[in-house]
């Protein structure tokens, strides 16, 4: 299975937004991971469907919506008529988990669930052969920059079990949080599909170069 890479324009240099996804895609980058952050379910707040609409406008990459976000079920069709290819949701954010995401795959995009550091996987036993992708996050949510959490190697692990035994080897494995050239290869090795990397790409020297460094890793 190929590994994707999903640089996150978090860590991105806003005042040249549109220079650095241009640059993000000429390097090679497969999707390109938003974070929607609404300062309720995550300390910090980012932006909405307005600036992602916007950034359909230039790029033809995936656009991997993270919602990082409380009851999303009232706002997903607006991130849906956005753009978004990928939507991530939390299962702790909604009352109905089943249904937010056959909605959004009723829609043909892709839905994922993600996880947080102490979120058990129990949550998607009954769920996972219904999800496109998982994303687990080996940073707590709010923040670029973070370290990567050791403790997620053995969720990694836990999931990809879990993933075989329920024969669902078409749930994709996404990781995020801490994410560099130091770590991109071990976690590819230890069967991560999609790898996010925020601050290790656009706090680099040479986006490019990092990009391609990553992909080669890879």
């Amino acid at each position: 299975m190929k590994k994707l890479l999903a640089p996150s324009i978090l860590s991105a240099d806003f005042m040249n937004l549109k220079s650095q996804i241009e640059e993000t895609e000429k390097a090679g980058a497969d999707i390109l991971h938003l974070d929607v952050m609404d300062g309720h379910f995550v300390p910090n707040l980012t932006f909405g469907p307005p600036l992602i609409s916007q950034i359909r406008t230039i790029t033809n990459m995936t656009l991997d919506v993270h919602l990082m976000i409380s009851n999303p079920e009232n706002t997903i069709d607006a991130y849906i008529d956005s753009g978004a290819d990928w939507i991530s949701v939390h299962p702790e954010t909604t009352g109905h988990l089943h249904r937010l995401i056959s909605h959004i795959k009723s829609k043909k995009r892709k839905a994922g669930a993600a996880l947080n550091p102490s979120t058990p996987l129990i949550l998607l036993e009954d769920i996972l052969e219904n999800l496109d992708f998982v994303l687990l996050m080996s940073v707590n949510p709010g923040y670029g920059g973070q370290s990567f959490i050791p403790g997620v190697n053995d969720k990694i692990l836990r999931f990809l079990d879990m993933r075989s035994k329920q024969n669902c080897e078409h749930v994709l494995l996404e990781v995020d949080g801490g994410i560099g050239l130091n770590n991109i290869k071990q976690l590819a090795e230890s069967g991560v599909d999609v790898f996010v990397a925020g601050s290790a790409i656009y706090h680099s020297f040479n986006i490019k170069k990092t990009i391609e460094e990553m992909k080669h890793l890879l």
